[in-house]
């Protein structure tokens, strides 16, 4: 053999096999650089090729309101997160969490056990019209919201949403779908211990579910919705997580039971806060994405104002590859925007070191998150 040729072929197997380096500690994005095209501005492509799947996954969306009241944006909501559209639209992908009944009258709202703490929310067709727009494809509907309007609500929004042209799963009567794009097959389940949702707290159950589908699949992404609510609630208990008198299930027990039986991404949603990353298995774990548009319906603070926009890169076995955090803030009554300052990336900083004490996720200052096994 040729030695030049010989040693070239070394050279190439040796960088194939090293790990990418870790990114080094940045500024975050400006907000103009925040709209330049994710694929313009990639850390370290040497570990991320043409092949990666990329998901963009959003926290709790309740943009509008019409029921006791109108909590009704302007222009219908065509103003309600648009300097984050061009992210959302890049994505494979585009995953949220629909925390609510999609109708515009009629229905019967639910009698609440305590009328202390009793929300109902019914939003509007056309705000499903603005998710559409922006880029949402995929939407987790097995919430506490879902039951607002009974049985009946729960249906009509399911009906609306696939009309709409969303992936949708989350009830009872079915917590998993399998959708096709780009030549892929992707597998979706939605778990929620709240009335019509397939109980998050039968934990034989979600992984029957799950082992059904994914020897069918590419890909598996696995939504929960629970956990207790609130700035208290901020940390990965590992327990049992009880709020107002009810069992809102261990987070943190479903989400290993998932990827155990053969999810590959979890998406965590619930708690209104941010909670921390995980890596289990080379799997992504995010335990809750707070947040993402609720238009004042929630009180906003310093950690209930403030959320990621989640950006996660995965290779066709579902593998994680890198994510990006893309800090977002809500102004009430007027939208969803990039936040500057990145009070999202830091919260997840200090939550994942604080959690997780043993260091296989990084996030970086610059919002980047790697594993360490591929960041070192």
């Amino acid at each position: 053999m040729n030695l030049k040729f010989l040693l070239l072929t070394i050279l190439l197997l040796t960088a194939c096999n090293q790990a990418p380096k870790a990114p080094e500690e940045h500024p975050i994005l400006s907000k103009k650089d925040s709209l330049v095209p994710p694929e313009e501005k990639l850390s370290f492509e040497d570990s991320i090729n043409l092949d990666t799947i990329w998901l963009i996954c959003a926290g709790d969306i309740m943009p509008a309101s019409n029921f006791n009241g109108n909590y009704l944006p302007r222009k219908e909501g065509k103003q309600l997160f648009t300097d984050l559209v061009p992210h959302i639209q890049a994505a494979d992908i585009a995953f949220g969490n629909f925390e609510g009944v999609l109708a515009d009258s009629g229905l019967t709202d639910k009698k609440c056990y305590d009328p202390k703490f009793c929300y109902r929310f019914r939003i509007p067709l056309v705000y499903a019209d603005r998710l559409k727009e922006a880029g949402f494809d995929l939407l987790n509907i097995a919430c506490n919201h879902i039951d607002d309007f009974g049985r009946k609500g729960r249906r009509v929004t399911e009906k609306n949403l696939y009309a709409k042209g969303f992936w949708v799963a989350g009830l009872k009567h079915r917590p998993c779908i399998q959708f096709e794009k780009d030549g892929l097959v992707y597998g979706f389940c939605a778990f929620a211990p709240f009335s019509g949702c397939f109980g998050m707290r039968d934990t034989a159950a979600i992984a029957h579910e799950i082992r059904q589908l994914a020897p069918l699949c590419d890909v598996v992404i696995v939504s929960l919705h629970g956990g207790a609510e609130g700035s208290d609630h901020r940390h990965v208990t590992r327990e049992d997580e009880v709020f107002l008198g009810f069992n809102r299930g261990n987070m943190y027990e479903v989400a290993h039971i998932a990827i155990d039986a053969g999810a590959d991404v979890i998406i965590g949603t619930g708690p209104h806060v941010v909670r921390a990353l995980e890596l289990y298995k080379n799997r992504l774990i995010m335990y809750s994405l707070g947040n993402f548009c609720t238009y004042g319906l929630f009180a906003l603070n310093e950690y209930t104002g403030y959320a990621p926009l989640m950006r996660v890169g995965l290779n066709k076995r579902g593998d994680f590859l890198a994510a990006q955090i893309i800090p977002i803030k809500q102004i009430k009554k007027l939208g969803t925007r990039f936040d500057p300052e990145g009070i999202a990336i830091q919260q997840l900083r200090e939550l994942t070191e604080e959690d997780f004490l043993d260091g296989q996720l990084k996030v970086f200052a610059n919002g980047w998150v790697y594993g360490m096994t591929n960041g070192e």
